[in-house]
């Protein structure tokens, strides 16, 4: 369903350098499949879901949802990725036109993308309001008038509108209260049940939130995937380093099955100077001096299925 191959996103700066943001990401969601894209802030998870959807320029690579070519998509065909892929952003405040209605901010896309007027429109605004929890006596309401969750809401019921195939979600509770955060959970919860059929791309640093909502996870760091996989091989026992360190910092319930805490150190590297080698190599606890400051680690594909940058995916550092 999306097919994003070698993906560059870069940005020049003012100095005369380039971030790069998104160097290098290849990965395959197919129909119906939840996808978790983690990592911490600035490993580029954010600009991969807005390229996807051209919301913002690819440098080089190629990015497909279905037969559509989104990189060399123009005119008619930008109007049928808007229809076919849908993004929920991480601010539900600034995400809606405090100038509208609620009505009105989920009815302008099927105004603009479809044929839909009068009562059909009506009623399937007011149908996609009620499934998101928010009866009539809202819907007249303007966005100053909503709770934060109230307003996710809305956005997540303005993206479905549309009937998308493929539906980006961008940090959607990461701006919200801890108890509103778990209504929204609930709510994606009961759509992936709802729409098994949809894809979903779910943009995270939660990594206890992806294994509750994701069938598979791609763990970023400085703009590569450094581990991909099921949720159950990742989670269950990570091979990547950096994987490792991240899901040390997940609470468990249970004291006995929580690992021992992985803290890195160093700070990430700026992304307009990236180390040689491998770009962990900086904060990583198991680097070797000569390998990974010097050669970039392989993409190591594992007998579970898991693809894998490192060195040593397949065994210890030797001594």
């Amino acid at each position: 369903m999306l097919e994003i191959d070698n993906l560059k996103v870069h940005f020049p700066v003012a100095s005369g350098q380039t971030v790069r943001a998104v160097d290098g990401v290849t990965l395959t969601l197919s129909a119906g499949e939840t996808m978790g894209l983690v990592g911490e802030s600035g490993s580029g998870k954010s600009t991969v879901g807005k390229a996807a959807l051209r919301l913002v320029p690819s440098t080089s690579g190629a990015i497909r949802i279905g037969d559509l070519d989104v990189t060399k998509a123009r005119g008619p065909q930008m109007r049928k990725l808007r229809s076919r892929a849908q993004m929920v952003f991480q601010d539900p405040h600034s995400s809606l036109n405090p100038r509208m209605t609620i009505r009105r901010a989920v009815a302008e896309g099927l105004i603009l993308n479809t044929s839909l007027r009068g009562r059909a429109l009506n009623e399937k605004v007011a149908g996609m309001l009620e499934s998101m929890g928010l009866p009539a006596q809202f819907h007249d309401r303007f966005p100053h008038e909503l709770s934060g969750g109230q307003k996710q809401r809305v956005c997540i019921a303005r993206a479905l509108a549309l009937d998308p195939d493929l539906l980006v979600l961008d940090e959607p509770t990461s701006a919200l209260d801890v108890s509103v955060q778990a209504q929204i959970l609930r709510v994606l919860r009961r759509l992936h049940e709802a729409r098994p059929e949809m894809t979903q791309l779910f943009i995270s640093h939660n990594l206890a939130v992806v294994r509750f909502l994701c069938q598979t996870v791609a763990v970023m760091y400085l703009g590569r995937i450094v581990e991909m996989g099921s949720v159950s091989r990742v989670f269950d026992a990570p091979a990547h380093p950096y994987t490792r360190a991240l899901l040390s910092a997940v609470p468990v319930p249970e004291a006995k099955r929580r690992p021992d805490r992985i803290r890195l150190q160093g700070d990430i590297p700026s992304p307009t100077a990236l180390p040689k080698g491998c770009a962990f190599h900086t904060r990583c606890p198991i680097a070797k001096k000569g390998v990974c400051n010097v050669e970039e680690p392989p993409e190591i594909g594992l007998e579970d299925g898991r693809v894998v940058r490192c060195h040593f995916a397949l065994g210890p550092a030797p001594e």
